[in-house]
């Protein structure tokens, strides 16, 4: 979808299609398909009440890393570029260009935009930002999405011990790849070519700060100020956050209702029950037995729908710390083995469907069947790779995190290995994530393991190189491969997103030979809305577009 006219890349002027979809997506609202009447019909304005839940954090957008503060910050804050509902392509917003010569120095200039405080979004309301968010005594958990700016490192603490910045203050306060030329033109330079730079800048981290923020950053997380559509006006914790619009709002962006209040759920069911109900107006969790026979679609009567996002489940294996699956072969069977159609059905009716690569198919870069038959079920040709490999002695173990629902989808693929391979499989969980991460880093799990990735921006780039590169922190497999290496950095300084994409289509395939990660399955998203709205749509992320959303 992405193409090139000229040498100087800018995706305003060099991406004819992203141009006509962020057109489309500016006049046209969040309707696919409806009828002009039952557009005439629908209402802006008005108010509605959907799910939410308690964020973890203050709202700062760099120190929001879950989809509870996220679905808030998605229409209060606006960031260079915006991520279209219907495919996740990136549109410019507050961006009016983004170019590059190399894919290392990057010149951002900036439209007229205004905070919802009144004041203008300027080159320094992002520079600022972002050095504030990668600064390491912050401890803010966007700061990783600067890694790739030149200087981030030395923005990090250095000491050793539970706290790395004790006595180990940061060499620089502000990263020297990120420089102001004037009021609307700010300049980044990366430490290492990144074709996909401007792909990732719609991500929440960053997002740019009013100088206010800085004057008490602790208070701003409970009134915060962004350029979004929207604006806080009010933040119970444990009660309801409740957003309006943003009178000083200046994209082309804008929401179709005035005030939008986020209830506080900590059961799905309820949330459900409430939709039903006619109490509540949208929730993007619906409970797993109601999802069984599209039970859920007949109770809302057809007000709801469902899309992949991006999000894969995955099962890995560390062949350094268990040498007994040392072999791709083993590896290969044990993927053969599993079962994903009827484990998709049963277990999740309908909400995840089975995966034949290691990229999600909502991004650009994915290409059906990267794993080819190694995903896909055969349990007599698996049995026949696995004797003809050796097998392996003792049993196998399936380590998960217990604080979250994996034990039944656990026990299904350990039946499904132990039927096909005749090897005695078992489910073995955790205490909690932290705990389960802790002892994945420690080096302390053998056999198998569960794993799963929700990207973080639209690329196929998102699902290989934090995952599988070497030394990256979410590489539990021991994963080391120099082609994988030379073709992710081959694809980074590639002068166009189509040439790098084969190139990382060419480093997924190399996943394909290793088998040490096997592809389960990719998440699908569900949302039911009340008869009094309609427009309700899913995004890639699995997140309804709030913004889009109008009264019936």
């Amino acid at each position: 979808m992405r193409r090139v006219g000229r040498v100087t890349r800018s995706i305003t002027l060099a991406s004819t299609t992203l141009l006509a979809a962020a057109t489309l997506a500016a006049c046209g609202g969040g309707d696919d398909g409806g009828d002009e009447g039952n557009n005439e019909q629908q209402q802006s304005g008005g108010e509605i009440v959907v799910r939410g839940c308690n964020p973890e954090n203050p709202l700062i957008p760099g120190n929001t890393a879950e989809t509870c503060g996220g679905n808030v910050l998605d229409v209060t804050t606006a960031k260079l570029i915006k991520y279209a509902t219907e495919d996740a392509s990136p549109q410019m917003d507050i961006a009016e260009s983004i170019e590059t010569d190399d894919n290392q120095t990057f010149t951002v200039t900036l439209k007229d935009y205004n905070f919802s405080d009144g004041t203008p979004v300027t080159a320094s309301s992002f520079v600022d930002a972002w050095n504030y968010t990668a600064y390491g005594p912050n401890a803010y958990q966007g700061s990783y999405f600067f890694e790739p700016i030149e200087g981030y490192a030395d923005l990090q603490c250095t000491g050793d011990g539970e706290d790395p910045c004790a006595g180990g203050k940061p060499k620089a306060k502000e990263m020297t790849g990120l420089e102001v030329v004037d009021d609307k033109t700010f300049t980044i330079r990366t430490t290492n070519q990144v074709s996909n730079l401007p792909v990732r800048l719609g991500y929440t981290a960053f997002a740019p700060y009013p100088e206010s923020f800085f004057d008490d950053p602790e208070a701003f997380g409970s009134e915060p100020i962004g350029a979004g559509p929207y604006m806080v006006t009010e933040f119970t914790r444990n009660e309801q956050i409740v957003l309006e619009k943003n009178p000083e709002y200046s994209g082309e962006f804008p929401g179709n209702l005035d005030k939008i209040t986020f209830r506080i759920y900590n059961d799905a069911s309820a949330a459900y029950a409430d939709v039903v109900g006619g109490t509540l107006d949208v929730t993007d969790e619906i409970p797993a037995n109601v999802l069984q026979d599209d039970l859920w679609l007949e109770e809302l009567q057809d007000r709801g729908t469902e899309r992949e996002q991006g999000v894969i489940q995955t099962m890995g294996m560390d062949p350094v710390v268990d040498k007994r699956l040392d072999d791709p072969q083993l590896r290969t069977a044990i993927s053969m083995a599993i079962d994903r159609e009827t484990i998709t059905e049963q277990i999740f009716a309908g909400a995840a469907t089975p995966a034949d690569g290691w990229v999600s198919p909502v991004v650009d870069g994915y290409i059906e069947g990267q794993c080819g038959d190694k995903c896909v079920y055969d349990p007599e040709a698996a049995k026949q790779m696995w004797d003809e490999a050796g097998g392996i002695e003792g049993a196998l173990t399936l380590t998960y995190n217990g604080d979250a629902d994996h034990g039944p989808w656990t026990e299904a693929v350990c039946n499904s290995i132990r039927q096909a391979l005749d090897v005695e499989c078992t489910p073995k969980p955790n205490v909690d994530f932290a705990a389960f991460l802790t002892n994945l880093n420690e080096k302390k799990v053998d056999g198998l393991f569960r794993q799963g990735w929700q990207m973080d921006y639209p690329s196929i780039e998102n699902f290989l190189v934090p995952l599988y590169s070497k030394n990256a922190a979410s590489n539990y497999y021991s994963f080391d491969i120099p082609e994988f290496e030379q073709l992710n950095q081959q694809a980074a300084a590639a002068p166009t997103l189509e040439e790098a994409n084969e190139l990382y289509q060419e480093a997924e395939r190399l996943l394909a030979e290793d088998m040490r990660v096997i592809p389960l399955w990719f998440s699908v998203g569900q949302v039911g809305w009340s008869d009094k709205v309609a427009g309700v749509e899913l995004n890639a992320f699995g997140v309804p577009d709030y913004a889009a959303i109008e009264l019936n």
